[in-house]
C-alpha cells in the first residue's frame, strides 16, 4: 500500500507539473527510429527491431514499454521507409502509437551521408478507472474511463557514416491536452527535442569502443543527459555502461547470434530516492536484419 501511494504521487507530479515525456530507453543507440525518422533505411538493409522495458520493478503501477519497428531502404533510390509501433503503460494509463517514417538521403562526402526524415503518428491515449481504487468515489474526473485519439507529425536529420553519427529530431510537433477539466489538463503531450551522437574507435582489429550520448529536453521538465560507452569484441559480443544524469546507472550486454540476429539486454539502477522502493529496470531487445549477398555489411554497424 505504501509503495502504491508513493508511486501515484510520483505519477501525479509527472503528469501535472512536468508534462508528458516520450517513453524512456537505456539502449537508445539501437532504438533510434522511434525518436528520429531520418534513421529509416540508414543501415542499408531490411531491419526489424523489438524491445520490451519494465521499469522500477517491484513498484506497483510502474512503467512498462514495448516498441516494434521495421525499416528498409528502397532499392535503387535514396528513400527509406519505416514503421514504428509503441505501447507505454503507466499506472491506470495506456498510450499506444503507430508511426510511419520517410527518409531521403544524400551523400555529402566519400564517408558521410545526410538523411532527412518526416514522421506521421497516430496516438491513442487510454485512462482506465477500474485500475484505480480510490477511497472516495465522488470525484467526477474519475467517474469513467477516457479514450483519446490525436494525430501528430515530426521530423529529423541524421548525419552518419560507418563509424559515426549525429542526429537532431522532434518526433511530435503538435501539443495536445488529454484528460482535461475545462482549461486544466492533467495529462499533456508536449514537444520533445532529441540530440544524439556517437563515434566508434578501433582499439585493435578485434576490439572497438563506442562512446555515445543522448540529450532530451521537453518544456517544464529538467534536461535529460544520457552518456554511454560500449565495447565490441570480435564483432560478436558487446559490454557497456551508461549513466543518466542524476537519475540512474546502467549496464548493457549484447550478442551477435548470427549474421542477421542480434540480442541486447540492459539493467538500470536508480540513483534517486526511488531506488529504496524498486529493484531496478530491465530492458531486452532483439534485432533481425535480412542481408543479400551484394549488400552484406562486412563489418557490422555498431549502432
Amino acid at each position: 500500500m505504501k509503495t502504491k501511494i508513493i508511486f501515484y504521487l510520483i505519477l501525479l507530479i509527472r503528469f501535472v507539473s512536468y508534462s508528458q515525456q516520450d517513453a524512456q530507453y537505456s539502449q537508445y543507440m539501437y532504438n533510434t527510429e522511434t525518436i528520429n525518422p531520418a534513421y529509416s533505411g540508414s543501415r542499408g538493409v531490411l531491419s526489424i527491431f523489438g524491445l520490451y522495458r519494465t521499469q522500477w520493478v517491484g513498484l506497483d503501477g510502474a512503467p512498462k514499454t514495448g516498441a516494434f519497428s521495421i525499416n528498409s531502404p528502397i532499392e535503387n533510390t535514396n528513400i527509406g521507409l519505416g514503421l514504428t509501433v509503441l505501447n507505454d503503460q503507466i499506472g491506470p494509463t495506456v498510450s499506444n502509437s503507430v508511426g510511419v517514417d520517410l527518409s531521403y538521403t544524400i551523400k555529402t562526402s566519400e564517408v558521410y551521408k545526410l538523411s532527412f526524415g518526416i514522421k506521421g503518428t497516430a496516438n491513442f491515449f487510454n485512462f482506465y478507472k477500474e485500475m484505480l481504487n480510490p477511497q472516495v468515489n465522488t470525484d467526477p474526473t474519475l467517474a469513467s474511463s477516457l479514450h483519446y485519439f490525436t494525430p501528430n507529425i515530426g521530423t529529423g536529420v541524421y548525419l552518419h557514416s560507418n563509424k559515426a553519427y549525429l542526429g537532431l529530431s522532434v518526433p511530435n510537433f503538435f501539443q495536445s491536452k488529454m484528460y482535461n477539466d475545462n482549461d486544466y489538463a492533467i495529462y499533456k503531450e508536449k514537444i520533445n527535442y532529441y540530440l544524439i551522437g556517437g563515434y566508434v574507435f578501433n582499439f585493435s582489429e578485434d576490439i572497438k569502443f563506442k562512446p555515445a550520448f543522448l540529450v532530451k529536453t521537453v518544456e517544464g521538465a529538467p534536461l535529460q543527459l544520457d552518456l554511454s560507452g560500449n565495447i565490441l569484441f570480435y564483432e560478436k559480443f558487446m559490454l557497456g555502461a551508461a549513466y543518466r544524469w542524476s537519475a540512474a546507472g546502467s549496464i548493457m550486454a549484447g550478442f551477435q547470434v548470427s549474421e542477421g540476429l542480434y540480442i541486447g539486454y540492459g539493467y538500470d539502477l536508480d540513483s534517486t530516492h526511488l531506488a529504496h522502493y524498486n529493484s531496478g529496470s530491465h530492458e531486452l531487445f532483439i534485432r533481425y536484419e535480412f542481408f543479400k549477398h551484394n549488400n552484406r555489411i562486412v563489418s557490422p554497424r555498431f549502432f
